[in-house]
């Protein structure tokens, strides 16, 4: 009996949107798929009839969207398949089902209303340009998903035809970066290391370490980006410049355990909550290991991994002061003509830090704006928050790297968070270019 109601609460919804169920063939056959629409109302994703009456499924928006919307053959992916029910649902009138019905005709299934911006979204694909790379846009307050952009992207529309050439390197094009991603996250791990050390040092205001470009522990030298030296810092300072020998400086002397015990607060390493299928980000250190991996750690390098929407989820906690809100992407179900059949109300997730420590980072990650590493973004007429990084990816040379940035839009009253990698920008496309040229986009 606990199995069964485990079944009908649980786990009964995936089998039912399941690619693999034949039920939902049957479906399709007394039901015209629904539309996928963003926010305003413009269509995503639509049933349409060719010249023979045969039905195919068009994108008007093709590439930019692909990730995030999915494709709806040859198996189904993103809101394609998580709301497939829904959308071979007819919640129209009564009556006019009946007389479908009887006259041998097909209903026409509920439209998906979802969180999407088209303008956030075109201009967050056009941003990233040719980079492979990802962002993501959330809305703090309530947890919406606002824009969700993955590079390399293909267009949906042609699917069929190109299916032995994208199905034959998924990892490449068809895998959603923002959600299933991993990459080491760089300096903006940083975030998490001064919210460690703030909670292991309640003077930590009296903090302070001198940078000479570079910091050595036994047989292990780090330098500081481009052998910088910072001087005198205190932490606010530290956080702003980036400072990698202070950081270093900072993880040789953090209680490890203590430190895990911030990670997972953060949900890093856990299941992450929302509607889209996530790959688990990755914090590996103990006390055994030594203190060169330590130190890399601290820096945001070492064994840790994480995707943008984990570090998009992070950022949204510190604009809304420690709680996190549930991430979701499916604001309502209407039937065909535009009648309410649910919608989704905001609900807080997790409290993840205090507001106190929320306010202190938020205030490190305005001077990273107004002073630091992210000075492109100050003197604008919106105001921003953020914490850049620089993430190698090859043993081999340290000049192959991903560029990130993460942060947040009207300080005061946060409204956009973002979260944006730049795969192998190699110091070329730096991530809060992007995120600028989507902020200018929106804002101007």
């Amino acid at each position: 009996m606990g199995y069964i109601g485990y079944f009908s609460l649980v786990t009964s919804k995936d089998i039912i949107n399941s690619p693999y169920n034949p039920r939902l063939d049957s479906m399709a056959d007394r039901v015209v798929r629904g539309k996928i629409l963003d926010r305003s109302g413009n269509v995503l994703a639509e049933t349409d009839y060719a010249e023979d009456g045969s039905e195919y499924r068009y994108y008007p928006y093709g590439e930019i969207f692909a990730h995030v919307v999915g494709y709806s053959e040859q198996g189904k992916s993103g809101i394609e398949s998580s709301k497939n029910f829904e959308l071979l649902t007819s919640n129209a009138f009564i009556l006019e089902k009946l007389q479908k019905e009887f006259q041998n005709q097909k209903n026409i299934g509920d439209n998906i209303v979802t969180t999407l911006d088209v303008d956030l979204q075109t201009a967050a694909y056009n941003a990233l340009g040719d980079n492979k790379g990802a962002v993501v846009i959330m809305e703090p307050s309530t947890g919406k998903v606002l824009s969700m952009v993955s590079k390399p992207s293909y267009d949906p529309n042609s699917v069929v035809a190109n299916w032995d050439y994208l199905n034959s390197d998924p990892n490449s094009i068809l895998l959603n970066r923002a959600t299933q991603g991993l990459y080491a996250p760089g300096s903006t791990f940083k975030i998490v290391t001064a919210l460690e050390y703030m909670r292991e040092h309640s003077d930590y205001t009296n903090y302070y370490y001198e940078c000479n470009g570079e910091i050595t522990y036994g047989d292990t030298t780090i330098p500081c980006a481009g052998h910088t030296v910072h001087g005198a810092e205190d932490l606010a300072s530290s956080f702003a410049y980036s400072c990698n020998s202070s950081f270093c400086n900072i993880g040789m002397n953090l209680d490890v355990n203590k430190y895990s015990e911030t990670v997972k607060d953060l949900l890093i390493g856990k299941k992450l909550p929302g509607e889209f299928k996530t790959s688990k980000s990755e914090f590996v250190l103990s006390n055994k290991d030594s203190m060169a991996d330590k130190m890399m750690t601290a820096m945001g390098q070492g064994k840790t991994q994480v995707s943008p929407y984990q570090m998009a989820l992070i950022t949204s906690a510190i604009a809304n002061g420690g709680i996190l809100m549930k991430p979701y992407v499916v604001d309502s179900i209407t039937n065909y003509k535009g009648t309410l059949v649910s919608s989704t109300k905001p609900e807080q997730y997790d409290e993840v830090m205090t507001l106190s420590e929320a306010t202190q980072l938020k205030e490190y990650m305005k001077g990273v704006v107004d002073y630091g590493t992210a000075s492109v973004l100050s003197g604008q007429s919106y105001t921003a928050a953020g914490k850049t990084g620089t993430a190698e990816y090859s043993m081999e040379s340290s000049d192959q790297t991903h560029s990130w940035f993460v942060g947040f839009t009207n300080i005061d009253n946060p409204e956009l968070v973002i979260s944006v990698i730049v795969e192998e920008s190699n110091g070329n496309t730096k991530a809060v270019n992007v995120a600028k040229a989507i902020f200018d986009s929106y804002y101007y």
